[in-house]
């Protein structure tokens, strides 16, 4: 058992917006449940989405600038909620997604954010490369505007490939490929992992960290149900840890801890973001769920 505390390895994070999905869209009440996380010491990092409106934009500024939370901005809800693909083989479709995520880092530097993350989009098999190269080229472009602002670190999230969001990547052996790639040019760059989409990728821990660990520079934490399509919270859903038939619990979660540790990625020198990535399911309580997600992190590492 260990008895190091959790925090000398990593920032505790939360997802904000996936917390708080009344706030996904940027409406909703932001600023009081930014707030709700803000007045939580155990948390020492925020994942927050676009705030559509100015002045609740600056009043959540205020609250993040009070409260020493080290501030990540996700790009992710701005794709999805618009639809949006940035490695669309219409040009014109890339190239608004791209702009679309370009005033997503304007608005991250804005609030003060350290690290801006995204996701790669749809595809099909016959045009795969095209839209590997395509994701290049559109990363290759964010991570460029986010340098010629400052010193933000880009990150794309690993997702699932074939049931859910069905992105490129993607499968651990085409996220190395990428990564070695972009990497090359922008050593900003990093892959984001997540615990939640292990089990929908259909890799254990070990096959979706192993080949990528290198590249690593920020990891979620999580559940999926997938065993049957008709079972509540299907798919990548983010349910509560303990949820009905759900893939990851408290030994998923310290074996991902105890990986994670090994492999360098949580370390006392420079300790990286790891949030929780959990969604209420119908009408649970956002807080409820935010406990549950800080009682499992803790049980697991004492295990670690």
């Amino acid at each position: 058992m260990r008895n190091d505390s959790l925090f000398s390895y990593m920032k505790g994070g939360l997802v904000h917006f996936m917390a708080y999905p009344d706030t996904i869209r940027g409406e909703g009440p932001v600023v009081e449940t930014i707030r709700k996380v803000a007045l939580d010491e155990y948390f020492t990092a925020i994942e927050i989405t676009t705030i559509k409106n100015p002045g609740e934009r600056q009043k959540a500024k205020k609250i993040l600038d009070i409260s020493h939370l080290t501030v990540t901005y996700g790009g992710q809800p701005r794709l999805l909620t618009a639809g949006m693909n940035v490695n669309d083989l219409d040009e014109e479709k890339r190239r608004a997604a791209v702009i679309n995520l370009k005033e997503g880092i304007d608005e991250a530097y804005e609030m003060g954010a350290v690290g801006f993350a995204f996701l790669s989009g749809k595809y099909t098999d016959e045009k795969k490369e095209e839209a590997f190269e395509a994701l290049i080229k559109s990363t290759k472009e964010l991570c460029a505007y986010a340098a010629g602002k400052g010193n933000m670190n880009i990150a794309l999230e690993i997702f699932d490939y074939d049931m859910d969001k069905k992105s490129l990547i993607g499968p651990a052996p085409l996220a190395l490929r990428y990564a070695k790639e972009i990497r090359k040019e922008y050593a900003r760059f990093g892959l984001m992992v997540d615990l939640s989409h292990i089990p929908l990728i259909h890799e254990t821990i070990e096959e979706a960290i192993l080949p990528v660990k290198d590249y690593i520079t920020h990891a979620h934490v999580g559940n999926c149900v997938l065993k049957n399509a008709q079972m509540a919270a299907y798919g990548d859903v983010h349910p509560r840890f303990g949820f009905p038939n759900g893939e990851n619990d408290t030994e998923q979660l310290t074996e991902y801890l105890r990986l994670l540790l090994k492999i360098g990625f949580l370390n006392e020198k420079k300790p990286p973001i790891l949030s929780f990535e959990v969604k209420p399911f119908g009408d649970e309580d956002p807080d409820l769920v935010i406990a549950n997600a800080k009682r499992t992190l803790n049980e697991a590492w004492a295990r670690v």
